[in-house]
């Protein structure tokens, strides 16, 4: 009955050995991933947005939904 045990334990340490090697495998992954994101976030700010680019866009909101709407917020004049 010894014998089994110690064969259940080996099993169990052989398992447990699969949990550092997939989270390695998951935290390649996600570098790759968020290294990808960054490469296209810079990507983005250096080709559509470097050289004054950016006041070539036209907002369709602009204007619409001001931070302050004076109809709003007007003091009540005594």
């Amino acid at each position: 009955m010894t014998s089994f045990w110690l064969f259940l334990s080996d099993v169990f340490k052989w398992i447990f050995q699969i949990f550092p090697i997939a989270g390695n495998v998951i935290n390649w992954i996600l570098f790759f991933t968020a290294c990808g994101m960054f490469c296209y976030w810079c990507y983005v700010l250096i080709s559509t947005l470097g050289n004054n680019k950016d006041k070539e866009y036209f907002s369709p909101t602009e204007g619409h939904h001001p931070y302050y709407d004076p109809k709003i917020y007007k003091t009540k004049e005594d």
